[in-house]
């Protein structure tokens, strides 16, 4: 015990992070698993974006399934308002949709709220399944320009973000989803969008 708290003095002294006991090997077997799942679920609900398995194995022992973990973190949460996802490569907490409206009526959340408008949602699915593509490709495929100050707005919002340059004369700038487009429609990643015909079940309409 006194050498663990020295170990702490220094890790504070220096600034260095505390070594992580992941095996918990002075724990009883069901503690340990219960320890593993407070862990694991502590770092998803402290994350802003999903967290990826591979970051979750850091906090729990050698060769333990994250997965398992995971089933039994969502098994207990059944009868919670909310639920924990798989989206954009990770995972992450969510409310459940049948909630939506009771939090619109008491909580702030406006900055949460897409509130895009119907060619914006175009644009967007455009760029989502043809990407990368430049605002000349936009053009190609609605007919007429797409504002600067659109692209600004889905830029703004974390939507898309730009690519590679084009091949074409003059290099123009590509834009690419991002990966909070991803958590906005609840897709594990691109290979999730639905067909073109299923948008509007995707939401994207």
């Amino acid at each position: 015990m006194a050498q663990t708290d020295t170990r702490r003095r220094k890790d504070d002294m220096t600034g260095a992070k505390p070594t992580l006991d992941t095996e918990l090997s002075d724990f009883a077997p069901e503690l340990r698993w219960r320890e593993w799942m407070a862990r694991v679920e502590a770092v998803i609900f402290a994350s802003a974006t999903p967290v990826a398995n591979e970051d979750l194995a850091r906090v729990v022992g050698q060769g333990v399934s994250v997965d398992l973990l995971i089933e039994d973190i969502q098994s207990e949460l059944q009868l919670r308002p909310y639920e924990l996802v798989a989206v954009a490569g990770g995972w992450m907490f969510r409310t459940r949709p049948q909630f939506a409206d009771s939090i619109r009526s008491a909580a702030d959340v406006s900055d949460q709220l897409l509130d895009l408008n119907d060619f914006e949602i175009a644009v967007l699915s455009a760029i989502a399944y043809h990407q990368p593509l430049t605002r000349e490709g936009l053009k190609d495929i609605f007919g007429n320009e797409v504002s600067r100050d659109l692209i600004s707005r889905l830029r703004q919002r974390d939507l898309i973000t730009t690519g590679p340059r084009s091949p074409r004369a003059g290099a123009p700038y590509t834009y690419v989803t991002t990966a909070q487009f991803l958590v906005a429609f609840d897709l594990q990643s691109l290979r999730d969008l639905p067909d073109p015909e299923g948008l509007e079940d995707a939401g994207l309409r």
